[in-house]
């Protein structure tokens, strides 16, 4: 990125902070109610008992995380999803709340069940995870796709299928960026969201699944389906992404990592403001990559989602 292209980015970005540049997000899909168990080691496998060293609940989940972490960066986010009118339900609403993120359409039903995480992460940072998806409707009738136009850009994860569908269709017809947080489904899902996304941003494992690989050469074949921006996020490794026929590399922000939870997910709601602003791809994955590695700092998936200004001063005192 050059010098000028960099000034740009970032003018645009500190608009943003100082409430001179208006950005409005949508993010659809995955809410769930963590339950995170800090511990001296993971599971070596078989059947055996650790001992917690702590416990926590909080809200998490792909789309809800990414909602959070543009909310926190300054954007106006709603999140659309489902959830069961249960506990779990209530309380993740009542966190969206807290945050600023508008709810209107996360819907509870009366007869559904919420999503629930159990997370246990190790003292280096690194995780297992055991995800109930929930149970809900499918159908996406029922949400306000008129709305739409009035997005700076829209994010969706693959676990509401429909929803992700209806609202990239009605973004695309309206000229709105669509991203799609690529984490683990089944093929056919991929097949039927791709061609409808302008910025596929995958994990590692759920780029192998679907492609084969998760090396380099993986993101070209995907070109095929249409997308401007194919990408994969390789945690530490940073984060490689194929564009306009070209190959480029963002490198990870070098921090002491405390905790790697909803790191992928606060990247993806980083790179959906930065990328409803208008600056450029490379200037997106940089600030995108920044963001999500200040979070590492901290334990919890949405602990330690920086603002901005925060985000910004940390880039300036980076190579």
């Amino acid at each position: 990125m050059s010098a000028s292209a960099n000034i740009a980015a970032l003018s645009a970005l500190a608009d943003v902070a100082s409430g001179t540049r208006g950005v409005q997000v949508i993010c659809l899909g995955l809410s769930a109610l963590d339950q995170v168990w800090r511990v001296d080691r993971l599971f070596a496998g078989n059947s055996e008992k650790i001992k917690a060293i702590d416990y926590g609940t909080l809200g998490g989940g792909m789309a809800a995380n990414a909602a959070v972490a543009a909310a926190r960066l300054g954007a106006s986010v709603a999140f659309w999803g489902r959830a069961g009118n249960d506990a779990a339900g209530h309380e993740m609403k009542s966190a969206f709340t807290a945050e600023g993120v508008d709810v209107e359409n996360f819907r509870l039903f009366p007869d559904g069940r919420s999503s629930v995480s159990g997370i246990i992460v190790d003292s280096s940072g690194e995780r297992q995870i055991v995800n109930f998806r929930g149970l809900y409707p499918e159908a996406a009738d029922w949400i306000p796709l008129e709305i739409v136009a009035h997005a700076s850009a829209v994010l969706a994860d693959p676990r509401w299928v429909e929803g992700a569908a209806a609202l990239f269709r009605a973004a695309r017809a309206r000229g709105i960026p669509t991203v799609l947080d690529g984490d683990m489904a089944d093929a056919e899902v991929f097949e039927r969201l791709l061609p409808l996304t302008d910025h596929a941003i995958f994990s590692e494992p759920a780029l192998t699944a679907f492609a084969g690989s998760a090396d380099d050469k993986s993101l070209a074949t995907l070109a095929r389906f249409g997308c401007g921006v194919i990408a994969v996020t390789r945690g530490e490794g940073g984060v490689s992404w194929y564009e306009n026929g070209q190959l480029h590399r963002q490198v990870a922000y070098a921090v002491d990592v405390v905790d790697t939870t909803g790191a992928g997910d606060v990247f993806h709601g980083a790179y959906t403001l930065a990328i409803g602003t208008g600056i450029d791809v490379r200037a997106a994955m940089a600030f995108s990559a920044a963001t999500a590695a200040m979070k590492c700092r901290h334990a919890g998936g949405r602990n330690g989602i920086p603002t901005i200004n925060e985000c910004l001063a940390f880039m300036r005192t980076k190579p």
